[in-house]
């Protein structure tokens, strides 16, 4: 009877805790191998409002043959905390930061027009005040959903379309975006996905390896007995703790090609596995993981003139592993 009361006890409060996040804005797509649940914009009512990450394709959910993908490695939630975020999503670097005096404004793609407050230098941990959200709309196809957003202000505009589509007959999802800019200046930025891999719910370490078709070299920002480079593989030495991160800022060993834009995430334990890839290279490449997720950040440069249009993809392509390499 005592573990019977103490489940239901555990199980209330697990009701009671995702109860909240069934009330924002969302929608369901498959194509029948994949399925993904996916947060939808808005400024009143979204899920995610806060000043980093692309409003659009906020993903808690992707499945596929039993293994799941995505889904929540933070504690703490509320809408406007940056890092309250799940799935591939996406951080454009600001434009018009360092023209912008104190009081003034500047551009983060996906969010909108926001505030610069008094600082020595952006930060991905500020606040932001938004101060211009744009307008959102939402399309919804069979196997794929499509975000539209559009910001028209004095100092920049653009249409801004993004699609997340299941392809058909196939474990693979598309991102595709589109960015055209319809202000007076250029909009000048890079973007990065951060990923936020959450595989069967595995804590990160010994059976994850993330492997890319080059040689890496990089330090970790702090030295530590956690992971890892291997030739091509970043690889862990331990299961990560609630208080401890692998990050590698800086990553080279690529070149120019859209053939380096080539990363796979397996987990050798439950056979969970990825492989993302992009019509665009890399630019920068950054690795961050902690305890309840693992992150590859590959980054895109963009320069768009104005009238001019900007298109770009990342693929992922999902699979099942041999649980046998470890």
């Amino acid at each position: 009877m005592k573990k019977i009361y103490i489940h239901s006890i555990i199980f209330c409060v697990f009701a009671i805790a995702a109860k909240p996040f069934d009330q924002f804005p969302q929608a369901t797509i498959t194509n029948g191998l994949i399925q993904a649940r996916i947060y939808l914009p808005d400024v009143n009512s979204g899920y995610y409002r806060a000043s980093r990450f692309d409003w659009s394709a906020v993903m808690p959910e992707l499945t596929y043959k039993g293994h799941s993908y995505f889904g929540q490695w933070y504690d703490k939630y509320s809408p406007t905390h940056h890092d309250a975020i799940m799935g591939p999503v996406e951080d454009f670097f600001p434009v018009g930061y360092d023209e912008a005096k104190v009081g003034e404004s500047f551009l983060k793609i996906g969010i909108g027009i926001v505030t610069k407050p008094e600082e020595q230098k952006y930060s991905i941990v500020t606040p932001y005040k938004i101060i211009n959200p744009g307008t959102w709309k939402v399309k919804k196809k069979p196997g794929e959903i499509e975000f539209i957003h559009k910001l028209d202000d004095q100092q920049f505009s653009y249409d801004y379309k993004k699609t997340v589509q299941l392809l058909k007959g196939k474990p693979e999802m598309v991102l595709s975006h589109e960015l055209k800019n319809t202000g007076q200046k250029d909009i000048i930025t890079n973007v990065y996905n951060h990923n936020f891999f959450v595989m069967d719910n595995q804590l990160t370490g010994k059976d994850f390896v993330i492997t890319f078709p080059f040689n890496l070299s990089g330090e970790p920002r702090q030295k530590n007995e956690l992971g890892k480079i291997d030739a091509n593989k970043i690889i862990f030495l331990k299961e990560l703790s609630n208080t401890e991160n692998l990050h590698y800022p800086f990553l080279e060993g690529f070149g120019t090609s859209v053939k380096d834009y080539d990363i796979k995430v397996e987990n050798h334990k439950t056979g969970a596995a990825v492989r993302i890839t992009s019509d665009q290279p890399i630019s920068k490449l950054v690795f961050w993981s902690a305890a309840k997720t693992l992150c590859p950040e590959p980054y895109i440069n963009i320069k768009i003139k104005p009238g001019e249009t900007f298109k770009w993809k990342i693929f992922y392509q999902f699979y099942i592993c041999d649980i046998n390499k470890n």
